[in-house]
């Protein structure tokens, strides 16, 4: 936990991740996504680097993740996992109900999770103007030209759209289902 009115940092678990660096970087309050990635480009060390949304939870695993992106030299890996749907399935022929699921898993098409790792090379594909996006602009004309692939993420994940997202993941957790907690 970071206090930023005095500075004071209080370590919340046993995890000893050395060589981790936070930091908290003011990108702007309207400013999109490609931007504030643009915006802390001189904080970036390494050739690859990864970014979230940060309104998700998954059990993606990052090591996966990464050995996938180095695997095929592409700027950008997006990871996509199949949207859960939310409202139940009606199966039916001629008005005769066939089959009924309740919020089926989507069997068709990924969505973007908001887990990507990027080279580099893709800060010269932004601005940091604040209308610069991500998504619509740059992912699209970088995949056009095939340098994005996607990770193909099996597991469980959820993301936090409306309050009633936030009550069911803090349900999870306080009855210790949260998939999403590692150690």
């Amino acid at each position: 936990m970071i206090n930023c009115c005095n500075g004071d940092i209080k370590l919340l678990n046993s995890h000893n991740e050395q060589e981790w660096k936070v930091m908290l970087i003011d990108t702007g309050l309207n400013t999109l996504k490609g931007a504030r990635i643009k915006r802390v480009e001189k904080y970036l060390d390494s050739e690859i680097n990864m970014v979230t949304y940060g309104d998700g939870v998954a059990d993606i695993n990052i090591k996966e993740l990464v050995r996938f992106h180095k695997s095929h030299g592409k700027i950008v890996t997006i990871t996509g996992v199949r949207p859960p749907a939310r409202f139940g399935e009606l199966i039916e022929k001629n008005g005769r109900l066939l089959s009924f699921k309740e919020n089926p898993q989507s069997a068709v098409g990924f969505i973007n999770e908001g887990f990507i790792v990027f080279n580099k090379e893709l800060l010269n594909y932004l601005s940091s103007d604040e209308k610069c996006d991500l998504e619509a602009g740059v992912l699209e004309d970088l995949s056009k030209t095939g340098e994005v692939m996607v990770y193909k993420h099996k597991g469980q994940w959820e993301c936090v759209d409306h309050a009633r997202d936030l009550a069911h993941l803090n349900k999870l957790w306080s009855e210790n289902k949260a998939f999403w907690k590692v150690g």
